[in-house]
C-alpha cells in the first residue's frame, strides 16, 4: 500500500504558477520532509509514521515532482526549489521547524535554514547532494548503467531521446545504484516513481534538475550562515566520499556527523527505522 497514512495529500497554491502537493501526518511541533532527486512525498511513507507519534510531519512533493505541477518555465535549479520551500513554510507560517531532507533534499534543507532562521529550530540533512564536480555526478557514482545513462542524458539530441525511453526497468536500475542492497527498493514504490514520470512535461524537468549541477555545489556557500543546530546523517554506502563529508561537515558551525551502517543514499528507504533513530536524537549540546 503506498500512502503512509489515512491522511489524503492537498495541494497548496502559492502562486499562480507554484503549488506544492503534500501531506500532514502526526501532532506536535512542525517537522518538514523533503524528499530526494527524482522522488516526491511518497518516497517517506516508511520514515514518516515513525516520526509523526511526535511532531507534525509535513512531506512535500518539490515543485515539477511527484504530483506537484510542473512549471516548463521554471529552471529547477537549488535557488528555485529553495524558494518553493521557503514559500511553503511561509504561506503555511510554520515556526520553529525542523527541517529533514535527502539528497537534494538534504541541501535544501540547509539552504533553507541559512534563509529562514527565525523560523528553522533544527537542519537534518541526509546524504545532502552537495558535491558536484559534473553532470550528474551523484546519481554516476551508482553504477556502469547509471554513469552512461545519466550521462547521456546531458547530450542535446541523444539525452531527449535516451529521457524519452527510459521505463521502470531503466529506472530501478538506475535507483539501485543508490541502496546498499538494490533488493530493497520496493516495486510498488518503484512503480509509482515510473507512473509519475510519464505525466507531461516530466521528464524535462528532471533533466533540468540534473543540468542545474553547478548550483548544487554552490549550496555549500551558504552553511556558514546557519545558526540552527545540525545534525548529518550519512549512509556508509552514499554516493558521498569521506572527504566530501567532512567538507560539509566543516563548513557548518553547530554540526554533527552520523553514520548509518549497511545503508545507501536513498536511506529513509532502505533503512527507515536507523534513520528515525537518528533524526530522533537529542542534538549533541554547541
Amino acid at each position: 500500500m503506498l500512502g503512509m497514512t489515512e491522511a489524503q495529500p492537498s495541494l497548496l497554491k502559492i502562486s499562480d504558477k507554484l503549488s506544492v502537493r503534500f501531506q500532514k501526518t502526526g501532532s506536535g511541533p512542525p517537522l518538514l520532509l523533503i524528499h530526494t532527486i527524482r522522488t516526491q512525498l511518497e518516497y517517506f511513507r516508511a520514515l514518516a509514521p515513525l516520526l509523526a507519534g511526535s511532531h507534525t510531519v509535513y512531506a512535500i512533493d518539490l515543485p515539477g515532482h511527484g504530483h506537484s505541477p510542473i512549471d516548463p518555465s521554471a529552471s529547477f535549479d537549488e535557488p528555485y526549489f529553495r524558494r518553493a520551500v521557503i514559500r511553503f513554510i511561509e504561506e503555511l507560517d510554520l515556526s520553529n521547524v525542523t527541517l529533514v531532507g535527502e539528497s537534494i533534499g538534504g541541501a535544501l534543507a540547509l539552504t533553507v535554514a541559512a534563509s529562514l532562521p527565525q523560523r528553522v529550530k533544527r537542519v537534518v540533512a541526509i546524504n545532502p547532494y552537495d558535491y558536484e564536480t559534473r553532470y550528474g555526478d551523484g546519481i554516476r557514482r551508482g553504477n556502469w548503467f547509471a554513469n552512461f545513462i545519466i550521462g547521456s542524458l546531458q547530450i542535446p539530441v541523444l539525452g531527449a531521446i535516451n529521457a524519452s525511453l527510459e521505463n521502470r526497468i531503466v529506472l530501478g536500475k538506475i535507483m539501485g545504484g543508490g541502496y546498499h542492497d538494490p533488493r530493497k527498493l520496493p516495486a510498488d514504490l518503484l512503480a509509482e516513481f515510473d507512473k509519475v514520470a510519464r505525466r507531461p512535461g516530466y521528464k524535462q524537468g528532471a533533466r533540468k534538475v540534473l543540468a542545474g549541477w553547478r548550483s548544487w555545489s554552490k549550496a555549500r556557500d551558504y552553511y556558514q550562515q546557519i545558526s540552527a543546530p545540525v545534525t548529518l546523517i550519512y549512509g556508509d554506502s552514499d554516493w558521498s566520499r569521506p572527504d566530501e563529508r567532512e567538507r560539509t561537515r566543516s563548513l557548518i558551525p553547530a554540526s554533527r556527523m552520523v553514520t548509518l551502517k549497511n545503508t545507501g543514499h536513498f536511506s529513509a528507504v532502505e533503512n527507515p527505522s536507523e534513520l528515525a533513530r537518528a533524526i530522533m536524537e537529542r542534538q549533541c549540546p554547541q
